[in-house]
């Protein structure tokens, strides 16, 4: 397991609860763009058994934790948004590599990376809301975004040197500590 290297400040978890409706909305839209970064992934990779099967399964949970905040929105009387551009996402993508193995490796790390800062805001999220069943979701959903965190770096040793995968998970999480520091606090996951 790794460690994140900039914990989220208290004043984005203020923020979430503050406009927790648009929390919401936005966290819907990460769940649909998750499914379908592995919906691409198992896409692009059909000669890997492994990321296949891992990418397959990992579709289909992100599409239901979609689902299900889906339902919280209806119950609540919001509406799915047009999708946006992710600055955190797309600063991150912008640290891979050119190459086919390069760009695996860290499209594969770069996925594990994303899922530990969802761990620890989601995290953050359940701690923060009164006991009851919201409160259970989120902390369900802390639980899935961090077995999520390790399948990708899992994926990343299927397939790479143990020391290589170690040496670039930590310089990515140099520069994702770099890129949320700078990122305003707004009412979603990123």
């Amino acid at each position: 397991m790794f460690a994140l290297r900039f914990h989220t400040p208290d004043d984005w978890t203020q923020i979430v609860m503050e406009h927790f409706d648009r929390f919401l909305v936005d966290h819907a839209a990460a769940e649909k763009k998750a499914s379908g970064m592995a919906i691409s992934m198992l896409s692009h990779y059909p000669d890997r058994p492994e990321l296949v099967r891992t990418m397959a399964d990992l579709a289909v949970e992100e599409m239901n934790h979609f689902r299900e905040v889906i339902k919280l929105m209806l119950a609540r009387g919001l509406q799915p948004t047009p999708d946006e551009k992710d600055p955190y996402v797309n600063q991150l993508r912008k640290a891979m590599r050119k190459g086919s193995d390069p760009y695996l490796l860290d499209r594969l790390l770069v996925g594990g990376v994303i899922e530990a800062r969802g761990c620890e805001r989601f995290g953050l999220v359940a701690e923060a809301l009164e006991p009851g069943p919201l409160r259970d979701f989120y902390a369900a959903i802390t639980t899935s975004e961090s077995r999520h965190r390790e399948v990708f770096v899992d994926l990343a040793k299927c397939y790479f040197d143990t020391d290589a995968v170690t040496g670039r998970l930590h310089q990515l999480l140099d520069i994702e500590a770099e890129i949320v520091s700078r990122l305003p606090l707004r009412a979603a996951l990123h």
